[in-house]
């Protein structure tokens, strides 16, 4: 197995999922561990991570989402090799030292190609590992396309697979946000409020439907069994929609 065939696996995962967890890929296993000959910044690994840090830096910060997936990743890349706690180690130090500036851009990606220039498909693999990296908090700010043209450039990707590929995520994204503003507005309808509630206020007419379609209540009442049964699909709609806005407004 290549050594970097995860990527492929982490993208289509990625691309294809909308819920996405980072966590869904610091288990992947490499069939052989490898002994690093030379220095690892001149090693397939260390010249991937420092593009990931220009990428990740390329618009001013590094989201949650962009930080677990490069933490999972530094760690897959380190169980291709022996000594793997050692050489983890020695990839963040290069990306620590990477995102700190992007004179070198062209330089690193030029490194890259000339590891893998025969390998065209793995290019493209790549390209496409760093996309997911500057698209995942949502956004692909015009710094991180700049970014991404370098590197394609350099790469040598063409501008057909570069430009179709960009494409590909900017629908995805805009799908998956519309997608979640169909769901929220749909949220807001369910528990009978206006999206510009404030979050105690929000909080207060949850517990008043849930009290309202409480199973239990609704039996104290003398219900039948398929008005409680109603109840209670009720309920798992409004608990469903509750839980979604407090996620989207970060409610703890």
């Amino acid at each position: 197995m290549e050594l970097f065939i995860f990527i492929a696996v982490v993208v289509i995962f990625i691309y294809l999922n909308k819920d996405y967890n980072p966590n869904d890929f610091q288990n992947i296993q490499m069939d052989i561990q490898q002994e690093l000959q030379g220095n690892l910044e001149d090693h397939e690994a260390g010249l991937l991570v420092a593009l990931m840090a220009k990428v990740a830096k390329a618009d001013g910060s590094v989201c949650e989402l962009e930080a677990e997936l490069l933490s999972h990743t530094f760690t897959d890349i380190s169980r291709a090799f022996k000594d793997s706690d050692n050489i983890r180690e020695q990839l963040k130090q290069i990306y620590k030292k990477e995102k700190e500036s992007f004179t070198n851009t062209i330089e690193v990606s030029e490194k890259y190609y000339k590891l893998t220039k025969r390998d065209y498909k793995k290019r493209l693999k790549v390209l496409e590992y760093l996309l997911n990296l500057a698209f995942i908090d949502g956004e692909f700010a015009q710094s991180e396309q700049m970014i991404i043209e370098d590197i394609a450039g350099a790469l040598q990707i063409s501008n057909y697979d570069l430009t179709n590929m960009i494409e590909q995520f900017k629908t995805y994204y805009t799908q998956k946000a519309n997608d979640t503003k169909i769901n929220l507005e749909k949220a807001y309808s369910i528990l009978e409020v206006d999206k510009t509630i404030d979050d105690k206020e929000l909080k207060k007419q949850y517990r008043h439907l849930v009290k309202k379609y409480h199973p239990d209540i609704i039996a104290g009442q003398g219900a039948d069994k398929s008005m409680i049964d109603q109840a209670t699909r009720k309920l798992q709609d409004i608990n469903e929609a509750y839980e979604l806005i407090k996620k989207e407004r970060n409610i703890k």
